[in-house]
């Protein structure tokens, strides 16, 4: 195993289409939140929806390595593929003065590579106080902005590269307890805290593979008027937890006297059965303008922490990103620009990585990615996008990492939703 320190996320947001503040995290689609408001008519409803996603990818060589929807066949430059195609039950039971009782989701992904299952929650609201509920079964972990925002919703075609890599899937399974006041006039009604504790492997294994258990926990200001114009919301996360050390080797990032950086092992066979930590810390804030074409978003998220990964990925069995939308000639168009960055291990440079006996490799270089895209919403149920990635990893001395990766890839993808 190996411990790094990491910069996990910063990001900043220019956006002017209708794209609302998602606050609830445990929700992974605003129609879901709007949906919910929407049934208190009837005591009992159940509601379907979902969506699919076909596109068709061009990538600079073929077989390469890539965040933008998975890695490409050894002798595939471009593709056809369903990116998403989720479908989604809910129930919910409100009580007769109309106060929500019971919440049940279950929803699915179905593509070419299979069937997948992508939540399955239940949720219960106490009425007394209409402060609480309790939420448990798999769902998206309660951290951070990005990991939240639903695939449907989200404006570039994929999350960044480090909402892959440190929370695949988003989601996990766990029990969580939410304080959000639900009525209108309560001095905390913009007030929201989520915690929870969770097996932490998320969706990555079938079985939890130890005892131990991330706790996840956040604060946030869901989205406030400052004036007719202007709204804010802001959240701060934490994770802590870790998982099982299952071998006597441990590499621990020390610098030498000559001042180079290195992985110095440690193989005490106490090492086996101790808990490898896990710790995120994280802090996100959004402003919406409204303005004359529309809307104008800015979106800030900052992740620092501790991770223990193996010598040859940096998942657990960092980065900034900036986000510009603007809508153009009227709602139906968009135009969006994001910046996101990577570095799973900020103790070293580029320059240090492929040095002799540092033992530092390919899974401590520094990514960052450049996307630039056009969206065209045909109407509520059909999105065009055009998106184009520019990936640059940072120069090594590792042989095929000296430059600049031939990994750009271009993706033109519909989503038909109901």
């Amino acid at each position: 195993m190996k411990k790094t320190s990491l910069l996990v996320s910063f990001c900043l947001v220019f956006n002017v289409l209708s794209a609302q503040f998602l606050m609830d995290m445990v929700d992974t689609s605003k129609h879901v939140g709007r949906g919910l408001l929407a049934i208190y008519k009837k005591f009992d409803q159940i509601n379907i929806g979902g969506y699919i996603q076909p596109q068709f990818q061009i990538a600079q060589e073929k077989g390469i390595k890539s965040y933008q929807g998975g890695d490409f066949p050894a002798n595939v430059s471009n593709r056809f593929m369903i990116r998403r195609g989720r479908i989604r039950f809910e129930y919910a039971r409100f009580t007769e003065d109309q106060k929500p009782s019971v919440q049940f989701v279950f929803q699915f992904d179905g593509t070419e590579r299979g069937v997948f299952i992508r939540d399955f929650w239940g949720r219960y609201f106490e009425n007394k106080l209409e402060l609480f509920s309790f939420t448990m079964g798999m769902f998206a972990r309660p951290f951070g902005y990005e990991i939240n925002l639903a695939s449907s919703d989200r404006e570039s075609p994929e999350r960044g590269r480090m909402s892959q890599i440190l929370m695949k899937t988003e989601r996990d399974l766990g029990a969580m307890v939410s304080f959000e006041p639900r009525k209108k006039n309560h001095p905390l009604k913009y007030l929201k805290i989520d915690a929870g504790f969770f097996n932490g492997q998320g969706l990555t294994a079938p079985v939890d593979y130890d005892s131990y258990k991330d706790f996840i926990g956040k604060i946030g200001l869901k989205p406030f008027p400052l004036s007719a114009r202007v709204t804010i919301s802001a959240e701060i996360s934490m994770l802590n937890g870790g998982f099982m050390q299952n071998t006597a080797s441990i590499y621990h990032m020390q610098t030498q006297g000559n001042g180079n950086k290195v992985f110095v092992l440690d193989s005490a066979s106490s090492n086996i059965g101790k808990k490898d930590p896990r710790k995120y810390y994280g802090v996100d804030g959004q402003v919406k303008i409204k303005n004359g074409w529309g809307y104008m978003e800015w979106r800030g998220e900052y992740i620092r922490g501790e991770q223990t990964a193996t010598a040859g990925s940096s998942e657990t069995p960092a980065a900034l990103y900036f986000y510009f939308l603007q809508n153009i000639i009227n709602t139906k168009h968009q135009v969006c620009i994001k910046f996101d960055w990577y570095d799973p291990n900020t103790s070293v440079k580029g320059k240090d990585i492929g040095k002799p006996a540092t033992n530092l490799n390919a899974t401590d270089i520094k990514y960052s990615t450049l996307g630039m895209g056009y969206l065209y919403y045909l109407n509520e149920n059909l999105k065009f996008s055009l998106w184009y990635d520019i990936v640059k990893n940072e120069s090594t001395q590792l042989p095929g990492y000296t430059s600049k990766l031939k990994d750009n890839v271009f993706t033109f993808r519909m989503q038909f939703r109901f």
